[in-house]
C-alpha cells in the first residue's frame, strides 16, 4: 500500500555500531559513531509507491542496497508531491540525515535550494542536463533517458507495416521531448520514412487516461506504441489486448512483458543500485559533489526485443553498440514539442 508522504520510514542499518569512513566536509552532519567516525544517514524522498513495481521500486532498491553494502542508515518518503518536497527534506535535515537524495527530476528545484542553504550535508538530485550551476555539496544525476529511445526509434522504424508510430507520456516535460526527439534521429539515420505522433496524458500513473489514449492512437493506424509511464503503461497494454498481433508495444525502467505477452517488444531498463552506490561511496570518501551521467555502461540497457522479427533486433543490438562504442552520438535536444 502507498504511504503517505506525511509518514517517513526509517529503516535502521543491521549494524549500527560499526565505524564507516568520515564523510567528507560537504557529507558530514552531526552524528558520530565509534572513533569519531561519521554515520551515514540517507534519507530519499520518491514520487510514488516504492511498491510500483516501476520508478520508485527501483529508487527503493538502490537504497537498500547502500543500506547492506555500505551499511548506512535509511529512510524514505513516498508520495511525496512536489509542493511538499522541500518540507520533507527539512525535516530530515532536522533528524540529522546527512545524505538527502531526491528521486525525481521534478524535485530539483527544491534540493537545489536547500543544497545551498545547508552546506555540510550532501544532496543527490536528478535532472535531465548538466547544472548550469554547480554545487559544491550537490550530487547531480542525469538520467540521459534520450540515449535509450534512439535504439526504440530504431526498433520503432524497422517494426512498422503501417509507417506510424504513437509515442504515450505522462507530463509533458523536457526529458519526454527528447526521447521523441531522440527517436525521429533514429528514424532520420535508419531512412526511415515512419512518423511519430507524440501525445501526452497528463498523468504518469493514471491507467484509464493511458488505455483511453493508447486505444486512439491504435486505431489512428499507430501499429508501434512507445510508452514513457509509470503505472499508467498498466492501462496502454489493456489497450492492445485483442488487437492485431502486429501491435508492438515498448516500455519502460522494468520488464513488463507480464501484461501482454502477445504485444510486448521490449523496454529500456534502469539500474539506479550502481550510481546510488557509486555516489555514496565517493561521498564517504570526500567528494561531496560531481555529475553522473547514466548510459549503457552505467545503469541502462535494452531489454532483448521480443514479438518482432530477428532482424529487427539486430539492427536494435547494433544501435546499441554503436552507442556505446561513439560511433552514435545521440543529441540530448530538450527543445518543447508543438
Amino acid at each position: 500500500m502507498a504511504r503517505s508522504s506525511l509518514v517517513r520510514l526509517a529503516v535502521p542499518t543491521v549494524a549500527l555500531a560499526l565505524a564507516l569512513s568520515a564523510c567528507g566536509g560537504g557529507a558530514s552532519g552531526s552524528d558520530e559513531g565509534k572513533g569519531g567516525a561519521k554515520q551515514l544517514k540517507v534519507a530519499a524522498l520518491f514520487s510514488g509507491s516504492a511498491t510500483d513495481a516501476d520508478y520508485n521500486s527501483l529508487g527503493l532498491l538502490a537504497l537498500d542496497a547502500a543500506k547492506k553494502d555500505l551499511k548506512a542508515e535509511t529512510a524514505h518518503s513516498e508520495s511525496v508531491p512536489v509542493p511538499d518536497a522541500e518540507r520533507v527534506m527539512k525535516e530530515y535535515l532536522a533528524d540529522g540525515y546527512n545524505v538527502i537524495w531526491s528521486h525525481g527530476s521534478q524535485y530539483f528545484e527544491a534540493t537545489s535550494k536547500l543544497a545551498k542553504q545547508n552546506p555540510n550535508v550532501t544532496f543527490i538530485g536528478e535532472f535531465d542536463d548538466k547544472p548550469k550551476e554547480p554545487l559544491k555539496n550537490l550530487w547531480v544525476l542525469d538520467r540521459n533517458f534520450h540515449v535509450a529511445f534512439y535504439p526504440i526509434g530504431i526498433l520503432a522504424g524497422a517494426a512498422t507495416k503501417s509507417g506510424k508510430i504513437g509515442y504515450v507520456g505522462g507530463l509533458s516535460l523536457p526529458f519526454s521531448y527528447s526521447e521523441v526527439h531522440a527517436m525521429n534521429q533514429a528514424l532520420k539515420d535508419s531512412g526511415s520514412s515512419a512518423k511519430i505522433t507524440p501525445v501526452w496524458t497528463g498523468d504518469f500513473n493514471e491507467p484509464a487516461k493511458a488505455q483511453q489514449i493508447t486505444t486512439q492512437l491504435i486505431g489512428q493506424g499507430n501499429d508501434v506504441i512507445v510508452g514513457s509511464l509509470n503505472l499508467g503503461m498498466v492501462g496502454a497494454f489493456q489497450a492492445t489486448k485483442g488487437k492485431s498481433a502486429n501491435v508492438v508495444v515498448t516500455a519502460k525502467y522494468t520488464d513488463k512483458s507480464q501484461f501482454d505477452p502477445e504485444h510486448y517488444a521490449t523496454s529500456t531498463i534502469y539500474d539506479f543500485t550502481k550510481p546510488l552506490n557509486d555516489m555514496i561511496t565517493k561521498i564517504q570518501g570526500g567528494t561531496t559533489s560531481g555529475y553522473y551521467p547514466l548510459g549503457f555502461d552505467s545503469g541502462v540497457s535494452i531489454q532483448e526485443p521480443k514479438n518482432v522479427d530477428p532482424a529487427v533486433a539486430a539492427k536494435v543490438d547494433k544501435a546499441v553498440a554503436d552507442i556505446k562504442s561513439g560511433a552514435i552520438t545521440v543529441e540530448k535536444n530538450l527543445t518543447p514539442i508543438k
